[in-house]
C-alpha cells in the first residue's frame, strides 16, 4: 500500500481549527498529548483486529508504527514525529485517517481531534468514521468483494478481493473515488469503473444512485462536499441533471450486475448494499451462488490477483 495518500506535513486544508481554549487563549487538550494517545491506542490494537497476519515469532502485541502508517496512508517518519510531539498542527484529514486505522470509537475519535487542537467532525457533516466492528468485518470477510462508502458514495475502505474485481482504488486520485462521479462524471472519472450491466437496467441503477444522493442531501443539507458534488454533476452531466429534476428520494439497496473483467470475462454477481445501525455507512457486498461458475471466477481472482495480502485498505 502506498504511504503517500495524505500530505505528510499534516497541513492539509481544514475549516475547523482548535477546540476549547483556556483563559490564556491556548488550546485545551487536557492532560493527554496526541503522541501518548497514538502510542496507547496503537499498542492496544492487535494485528488480527487490524486485518494483518502476524508471524508466530512476533513480539509486539499491538501495531508497529510502520503498520499504523500503512493503514492510515502516512509515512512512517510522520507517524514517528507525531508520536514524539515533533510534528505540529496535523490536518483533520490526517487525524481522521489515524482514527479509522486505530479503530477508535466515536468518543475516542473526538478526543483525538481535540488532542490535536481540532474540533471533532460536526454532526452536520457526512461522517467518514468506520466503526471498529465494521473494520474487522472488511478485513476478515475475504471471500466476497466488500467496500464501505460514505452517505455521498465516497469510497472509504475495501478488501483485497474488491480491488481484484473492480481494480485497485489506489490508482485513482482521491477525488475520483466517488461512485456517483464514476457513473456520471467526465471520461477521466468513468474510466475507473469496470464496465457492467445492471439487471434492473442502467436507467434504474442511475436513478437509484441519484435518489440516494437526494436522501443524503436532505439529511446533510450543509455538507460542503455533498453540495459541491451535486452542483458539479448537475452542471456536467445531463443524465444526472435529468434524474435530479425528477426529485425522487430513496435508497440504492440491491441489484445484480454482470461485470466485464479483463481476466475472467463476464462475471454475474448479486450486489447488496447493507447499512450499519447508528451510521450512514453503506457496505457494498458482491456474492455469487455457491458452486456456480461465477463463484469459481471469484476464487480465481482471489488466488491470482495478489489477494494473499490480508489487510483491508482504509483511506483518508
Amino acid at each position: 500500500m502506498p504511504t503517500s495518500a495524505l500530505n505528510d506535513s499534516g497541513t492539509g486544508s481544514t475549516s475547523q481549527e482548535a477546540g476549547p481554549r483556556g483563559e490564556d487563549g491556548s488550546v485545551d487538550t487536557s492532560s493527554d498529548t496526541l503522541g501518548s494517545l497514538l502510542r496507547a491506542w496503537r499498542d492496544r490494537l492487535s494485528p488480527a483486529d487490524a486485518g494483518i497476519t502476524a508471524s508466530r515469532t512476533r513480539r509486539a502485541s499491538g501495531l508497529r508504527r510502520e503498520e499504523l502508517a500503512d493503514l492510515a496512508g502516512l509515512s512512517v517518519d510522520y507517524v514517528v514525529r507525531l508520536e514524539q510531539g515533533r510534528a505540529h498542527h496535523p490536518s483533520a484529514q490526517v487525524i481522521g485517517a489515524l482514527a479509522r486505522a486505530l479503530h477508535l470509537n466515536d468518543a475516542e475519535r473526538d478526543h483525538l481531534y481535540r488532542a490535536a487542537g481540532l474540533l471533532p467532525p460536526a454532526k452536520s457533516h457526512i461522517s467518514t468514521h468506520i466503526p471498529p466492528g465494521v473494520q474487522r468485518l472488511i478485513a476478515r470477510l475475504g471471500d466476497n468483494p466488500l467496500a464501505a462508502f460514505t452517505a455521498d458514495w465516497n469510497l472509504l475502505s475495501w478488501n483485497p478481493l474488491w480491488s481484484a474485481l473492480q481494480g485497485d482504488p489506489f490508482v485513482m486520485p482521491t477525488a475520483q473515488r466517488n461512485l456517483a462521479r464514476m457513473i456520471f462524471g467526465n471520461v477521466e472519472s468513468r474510466q475507473y469503473l469496470r464496465p457492467s450491466v445492471s439487471a434492473n437496467g442502467p436507467d434504474q441503477f442511475e436513478a437509484a444512485i441519484v435518489a440516494d444522493l437526494r436522501t443524503a442531501s436532505s439529511i446533510y443539507p450543509d455538507d460542503p462536499g455533498l453540495r459541491s458534488l451535486i452542483r458539479e454533476l448537475r452542471r456536467t452531466s445531463p443524465v444526472f441533471d435529468e434524474h435530479w429534476s425528477r426529485a425522487a428520494v430513496g435508497h440504492h439497496t440491491t441489484d445484480q450486475k454482470a461485470i466485464t473483467h479483463p481476466d475472467v470475462g463476464t462475471i454475474t454477481l448479486d450486489c447488496d448494499v447493507l447499512t450499519v445501525p447508528g451510521s450512514d455507512l453503506k457496505l457494498v457486498v458482491y456474492s455469487a451462488p455457491t458452486g456456480s461458475p461465477d463463484t469459481g471466477k471469484l476464487d480465481f481472482l482471489r488466488i491470482t490477483r495478489g489477494v494473499a495480502v490480508t489487510d483491508a485498505h482504509i483511506t483518508a
